[in-house]
């Protein structure tokens, strides 16, 4: 009986870590978000606004992984391009004032980075669309132009 609950246990156990490495494998890692956003600012200046902005909408295009997608504002907190597929939702909204879980101005964050820095990463907390849960986040992001160009990862 004992060996048995062992085999029991193992298998489970087996099965657990597994699941965990496969979730683990549909995250984007900091240096995917990274390449990302570099790709990213890239392709606007290598094409325009218009046409990246229209690459960036698009949630099944070059500019998603996975769970990484690209977002863009401009310097007052106006979405510009979201390739989350809320586009339709958030493009041209100021979301200047948006608020993680905690309370924290998320954009107001990415817009005081990006000016002192011109580049940087911001922690807060959002929702997961996949577990359904807060979780901690973080994105990095660029100042190009007028702009902010991002990617946010679910950190682990």
């Amino acid at each position: 009986m004992k060996t048995l609950i062992r085999v029991i246990t193992f298998t489970l156990f087996t099965a657990l870590l597994n699941t965990a490495a496969l979730a683990a494998g549909d995250r984007g890692t900091a240096d995917e978000a990274t390449a990302l956003v570099k790709k990213a600012v890239a392709y606007i200046r290598t094409n325009g606004k218009e046409k990246a902005f229209a690459a960036f909408n698009d949630p099944k295009g070059q500019f998603v992984d996975r769970n990484l997608y690209i977002f863009v504002y401009d310097l007052k907190g106006t979405s510009l391009a979201i390739g989350n597929g809320n586009s339709g939702k958030m493009v041209g909204k100021n979301l200047l004032d948006m608020r993680d879980a905690d309370g924290k101005y998320m954009i107001k964050s990415f817009i005081e980075v990006a000016n002192a820095k011109g580049k940087g990463w911001v922690d807060y907390k959002w929702p997961n669309p996949v577990t359904k849960g807060v979780e901690s986040k973080s994105s990095y992001f660029e100042k190009i132009d007028d702009m902010i160009v991002g990617c946010g990862i679910y950190k682990q």
